[in-house]
């Protein structure tokens, strides 16, 4: 088999080549691979068998208009699509076992954080963190599942937002009990490193609902910022979704719909850090993306 570093493609030959050829995987065996434009039969039935779609299809069949409309208005995506959400949903419920179909909910969609806390454990801290610059793992423009590694400067810009949709179902387990979100900005002024925290309160027992707030001005000049999430002396689960980190006209907060938030990056991705670190994790606690029911 040939070797290649380069390939410079004549021009009008775009076209045919990636519509045959795709590239296999670069880590492991770089290589290029024929693409499989066409299935046999064979191949289409167990395909088919496979599929959630046909079950899916068949539900949204039977939605009216309203149903059908309730999956578009929770759609996160600047393009709303309820079909696109129903299949996402339906396809988890299907594979996890769960019966019927799940109903719209605007505080979460798909897959949520979840927090768990079994006895004697009583403690949980996970940080996102965000330094000046730091690593992303990002999808290239024009490929349906090829990422690279991206370096992102984050300059922090005042105001900055911190919002988050949850549901808690803890219990204290002595005094001075607590949940919440929260961002420690480190900001210097005089001479000195000062951290401030933006504290968002979530309640230890509560159906899904929504916590924002906002900080305006600090002292000084901003370093950079990172956010945890904290339960102390409590059991119990914690759902949470939507989280938002919100400055210079943008979202900042890695995996906002937590569809991993404990997903660890190797391989060429081994720089960019977890969505969420662990930094008290005990026996008898566990954090990881959830489906909600």
């Amino acid at each position: 088999m040939a070797r290649t570093n380069y390939l410079d493609l004549p021009v009008g030959q775009e076209e045919l080549y990636f519509k045959g050829l795709q590239s296999g995987d670069r880590f492991e065996f770089p290589r290029i691979v024929r693409k499989n434009a066409f299935f046999s039969r064979k191949k289409i039935a167990g395909l088919t068998a496979k599929s959630y779609l046909p079950i899916i299809s068949g539900l949204w069949a039977g939605f009216t208009d309203q149903q059908k409309l309730d999956w578009k208005d929770i759609d996160t995506r600047t393009n709303q699509h309820g079909w696109r959400m129903f299949v996402s949903d339906q396809s988890h419920r299907i594979k996890l076992g769960y019966s019927g179909v799940a109903t719209p909910n605007e505080y979460h969609q798909n897959l949520v954080g979840g927090i768990n806390i079994v006895a004697p454990a009583e403690e949980v801290l996970i940080a996102q963190y965000h330094p000046a610059s730091y690593y992303i793992q990002q999808k290239i423009q024009g490929t349906k599942n090829t990422y690279e590694p991206v370096m992102v400067t984050e300059e922090v810009s005042l105001p900055l937002s911190l919002s988050i949709n949850y549901k808690s179902t803890l219990t204290s387990t002595g005094a001075g009990s607590f949940c919440r979100l929260f961002a420690t900005i480190r900001h210097f002024y005089q001479g000195r490193d000062i951290d401030t925290n933006l504290v968002l309160d979530i309640p230890l027992s509560g159906g899904w609902a929504s916590l924002s707030d906002t900080i305006t001005s600090l002292l000084g000049e901003i370093v950079g910022y990172n956010m945890f999430i904290h339960i102390y002396k409590a059991t119990g689960t914690l759902l949470f979704d939507n989280i938002k980190v919100e400055h210079s006209g943008q979202n900042w907060c890695r995996d906002t719909f937590c569809k991993d938030i404990s997903q660890i990056f190797t391989r060429a991705y081994y720089q960019v850090p977890k969505n969420w670190a662990p930094i008290t994790l005990p026996v008898g606690t566990d954090y990881d993306s959830v489906y909600p029911v």
